[in-house]
Protein backbone atom coordinates (compact mmCIF):
# COMPACT_ATOMS: atom_id res chain seq x y z
CA UNK A 1 0.00 0.00 0.00
CA UNK A 2 2.84 2.36 0.88
CA UNK A 3 4.53 1.82 -2.49
CA UNK A 4 1.23 2.50 -4.27
CA UNK A 5 0.80 5.80 -2.42
CA UNK A 6 4.39 6.86 -3.13
CA UNK A 7 3.99 6.09 -6.84
CA UNK A 8 0.70 7.98 -6.89
CA UNK A 9 2.36 11.02 -5.31
CA UNK A 10 5.32 10.88 -7.70
CA UNK A 11 3.21 10.43 -10.84
CA UNK A 12 0.77 13.18 -9.85
CA UNK A 13 3.53 15.57 -8.85
CA UNK A 14 5.47 15.04 -12.07
CA UNK A 15 2.39 15.73 -14.15
CA UNK A 16 1.76 18.97 -12.25
CA UNK A 17 5.42 20.02 -12.42
CA UNK A 18 5.34 19.57 -16.19
CA UNK A 19 2.00 21.32 -16.64
CA UNK A 20 2.37 24.24 -14.20
CA UNK A 21 6.10 24.38 -13.54
CA UNK A 22 7.87 23.34 -10.37
CA UNK A 23 7.90 26.77 -8.74
CA UNK A 24 4.20 27.32 -9.43
CA UNK A 25 3.10 23.95 -8.04
CA UNK A 26 2.28 23.77 -4.32
CA UNK A 27 1.92 20.80 -2.00
CA UNK A 28 -1.79 21.64 -1.81
CA UNK A 29 -2.01 21.35 -5.61
CA UNK A 30 -0.48 17.90 -5.38
CA UNK A 31 -2.80 16.79 -2.56
CA UNK A 32 -5.85 18.09 -4.40
CA UNK A 33 -4.99 15.82 -7.35
CA UNK A 34 -4.26 12.64 -5.37
CA UNK A 35 -7.79 11.28 -5.69
CA UNK A 36 -8.81 11.36 -2.05
CA UNK A 37 -5.43 10.97 -0.37
CA UNK A 38 -4.92 13.46 2.46
CA UNK A 39 -2.20 15.97 3.17
CA UNK A 40 -1.20 13.71 6.04
CA UNK A 41 -0.59 10.88 3.58
CA UNK A 42 1.65 13.18 1.56
CA UNK A 43 3.70 14.31 4.56
CA UNK A 44 3.99 10.75 5.83
CA UNK A 45 6.21 10.01 2.84
CA UNK A 46 7.67 13.40 1.85
CA UNK A 47 8.62 16.53 3.75
CA UNK A 48 8.31 18.90 0.80
CA UNK A 49 7.78 19.17 -2.95
CA UNK A 50 11.57 19.46 -3.30
CA UNK A 51 11.93 16.02 -1.74
CA UNK A 52 9.30 14.71 -4.15
CA UNK A 53 11.21 16.09 -7.12
CA UNK A 54 14.45 14.52 -5.90
CA UNK A 55 12.62 11.17 -5.68
CA UNK A 56 11.30 11.65 -9.22
CA UNK A 57 14.81 12.22 -10.53
CA UNK A 58 16.07 9.18 -8.60
CA UNK A 59 13.34 7.05 -10.16
CA UNK A 60 14.10 8.44 -13.61
CA UNK A 61 17.82 7.77 -13.10
CA UNK A 62 17.10 4.13 -12.19
CA UNK A 63 14.66 3.54 -15.06
CA UNK A 64 16.86 5.09 -17.75
CA UNK A 65 20.33 4.05 -16.59
CA UNK A 66 22.32 3.84 -19.81
CA UNK A 67 25.37 2.30 -18.13
CA UNK A 68 23.35 -0.58 -16.69
CA UNK A 69 21.76 -1.24 -20.10
CA UNK A 70 25.16 -1.11 -21.81
CA UNK A 71 26.64 -3.45 -19.19
CA UNK A 72 24.02 -6.04 -20.08
CA UNK A 73 24.49 -5.73 -23.84
CA UNK A 74 26.37 -8.25 -25.95
CA UNK A 75 29.28 -6.25 -27.40
CA UNK A 76 32.80 -7.17 -28.44
CA UNK A 77 34.84 -5.14 -25.93
CA UNK A 78 34.92 -2.35 -23.37
CA UNK A 79 35.35 0.38 -25.99
CA UNK A 80 32.18 -0.69 -27.79
CA UNK A 81 30.35 -0.91 -24.47
CA UNK A 82 31.46 2.62 -23.62
CA UNK A 83 30.25 3.93 -26.98
CA UNK A 84 26.90 2.20 -26.47
CA UNK A 85 26.48 3.62 -22.96
CA UNK A 86 27.12 7.20 -24.12
CA UNK A 87 24.74 6.83 -27.08
CA UNK A 88 21.99 5.38 -24.88
CA UNK A 89 22.52 8.19 -22.35
CA UNK A 90 21.93 10.78 -25.07
CA UNK A 91 19.15 8.92 -26.87
CA UNK A 92 17.03 8.67 -23.73
CA UNK A 93 16.61 12.46 -23.89
CA UNK A 94 14.88 12.35 -27.27
CA UNK A 95 12.79 9.20 -26.85
CA UNK A 96 9.58 11.19 -26.43
CA UNK A 97 8.16 14.65 -25.79
CA UNK A 98 7.71 13.56 -22.18
CA UNK A 99 11.41 12.74 -21.82
CA UNK A 100 12.39 16.08 -23.36
CA UNK A 101 10.06 17.86 -20.93
CA UNK A 102 11.50 16.03 -17.90
CA UNK A 103 15.06 16.74 -18.99
CA UNK A 104 14.30 20.40 -19.65
CA UNK A 105 12.73 20.68 -16.20
CA UNK A 106 15.85 19.21 -14.64
CA UNK A 107 18.08 21.60 -16.57
CA UNK A 108 16.01 24.61 -15.57
CA UNK A 109 16.41 23.78 -11.88
CA UNK A 110 20.22 23.59 -11.88
CA UNK A 111 20.43 27.24 -10.87
CA UNK A 112 18.96 26.14 -7.53
CA UNK A 113 21.85 25.18 -5.17
CA UNK A 114 19.90 22.26 -3.72
CA UNK A 115 19.25 20.67 -7.10
CA UNK A 116 22.76 21.48 -8.30
CA UNK A 117 24.09 19.51 -5.31
CA UNK A 118 21.86 16.56 -6.26
CA UNK A 119 23.06 16.84 -9.85
CA UNK A 120 26.67 16.61 -8.67
CA UNK A 121 25.81 13.46 -6.71
CA UNK A 122 24.27 11.93 -9.86
CA UNK A 123 27.41 12.94 -11.78
CA UNK A 124 29.49 10.99 -9.27
CA UNK A 125 27.25 7.94 -9.77
CA UNK A 126 27.66 8.23 -13.54
CA UNK A 127 31.45 8.44 -13.13
CA UNK A 128 31.53 5.29 -10.99
CA UNK A 129 29.59 3.33 -13.60
CA UNK A 130 31.69 4.72 -16.42
CA UNK A 131 34.86 3.73 -14.56
CA UNK A 132 33.67 0.12 -14.37
CA UNK A 133 33.31 -0.01 -18.15
CA UNK A 134 36.67 1.72 -18.63
CA UNK A 135 38.30 -0.97 -16.50
CA UNK A 136 36.87 -3.57 -18.85
CA UNK A 137 38.23 -1.72 -21.87
CA UNK A 138 41.67 -1.36 -20.31
CA UNK A 139 41.70 -5.04 -19.42
CA UNK A 140 40.81 -6.22 -22.93
CA UNK A 141 43.10 -3.69 -24.63
CA UNK A 142 40.40 -1.72 -26.44
CA UNK A 143 41.13 1.39 -24.31
CA UNK A 144 44.45 2.94 -23.32
CA UNK A 145 45.74 2.23 -19.86
CA UNK A 146 45.18 4.86 -17.19
CA UNK A 147 43.29 5.59 -14.00
CA UNK A 148 39.65 4.82 -14.87
CA UNK A 149 38.29 6.63 -11.81
CA UNK A 150 40.12 9.88 -12.59
CA UNK A 151 39.35 9.78 -16.31
CA UNK A 152 35.66 9.01 -15.74
CA UNK A 153 35.30 11.75 -13.14
CA UNK A 154 36.89 14.28 -15.49
CA UNK A 155 34.66 13.27 -18.40
CA UNK A 156 31.45 13.35 -16.35
CA UNK A 157 32.35 16.63 -14.69
CA UNK A 158 32.87 18.22 -18.11
CA UNK A 159 29.71 16.71 -19.64
CA UNK A 160 27.35 17.12 -16.68
CA UNK A 161 28.55 20.52 -15.45
CA UNK A 162 30.48 22.47 -18.09
CA UNK A 163 28.09 21.37 -20.85
CA UNK A 164 24.99 22.38 -18.88
CA UNK A 165 23.75 25.73 -20.28
CA UNK A 166 21.93 26.51 -17.01
CA UNK A 167 25.30 26.49 -15.24
CA UNK A 168 27.50 27.84 -18.06
CA UNK A 169 25.24 29.77 -20.46
CA UNK A 170 26.05 29.29 -24.13
CA UNK A 171 24.37 29.28 -27.53
CA UNK A 172 24.16 26.40 -30.00
CA UNK A 173 27.41 27.33 -31.77
CA UNK A 174 29.32 27.43 -28.48
CA UNK A 175 27.77 24.12 -27.40
CA UNK A 176 28.98 22.46 -30.60
CA UNK A 177 32.43 23.99 -30.05
CA UNK A 178 32.47 22.50 -26.55
CA UNK A 179 31.53 19.09 -27.92
CA UNK A 180 34.34 19.28 -30.49
CA UNK A 181 36.83 20.21 -27.77
CA UNK A 182 35.73 17.28 -25.58
CA UNK A 183 36.24 14.92 -28.52
CA UNK A 184 39.68 16.43 -29.21
CA UNK A 185 40.78 16.11 -25.57
CA UNK A 186 39.73 12.50 -24.98
CA UNK A 187 40.69 11.23 -28.42
CA UNK A 188 44.08 12.85 -27.89
CA UNK A 189 44.41 10.92 -24.64
CA UNK A 190 43.65 7.71 -26.51
CA UNK A 191 40.06 7.28 -25.37
CA UNK A 192 38.30 7.37 -28.73
CA UNK A 193 34.78 6.56 -27.58
CA UNK A 194 33.30 9.66 -29.26
CA UNK A 195 32.47 8.69 -32.85
CA UNK A 196 30.44 10.28 -35.67
CA UNK A 197 27.24 8.51 -34.63
CA UNK A 198 27.51 9.87 -31.10
CA UNK A 199 28.06 13.40 -32.45
CA UNK A 200 24.98 13.04 -34.70
CA UNK A 201 22.88 11.95 -31.71
CA UNK A 202 24.18 14.88 -29.68
CA UNK A 203 23.15 17.32 -32.43
CA UNK A 204 19.65 15.79 -32.51
CA UNK A 205 19.38 16.18 -28.74
CA UNK A 206 20.57 19.77 -28.95
CA UNK A 207 18.10 20.59 -31.73
CA UNK A 208 15.30 18.86 -29.82
CA UNK A 209 15.85 21.07 -26.77
CA UNK A 210 16.11 24.24 -28.85
CA UNK A 211 12.79 23.70 -30.63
Amino acid sequence: MGEFIIKKILDTSLQLFLEKGFEQTTVLDIVDNLGGLTRGAFYHHFKSKEEVLEAIFEMDFAEHNAFVKAKQAAVSNGLERMKLALKLALKKNIESEHRIAVTNMGLSLLSNPRFLAEHIKDTQKDAEQMAAIMKEGMADGSLNQGNPKVISELFMLIVNVWMMPTIFPCDREEMLAKAALIEHIFTGLGYNFIDDELVDIFIKVLDGFSN
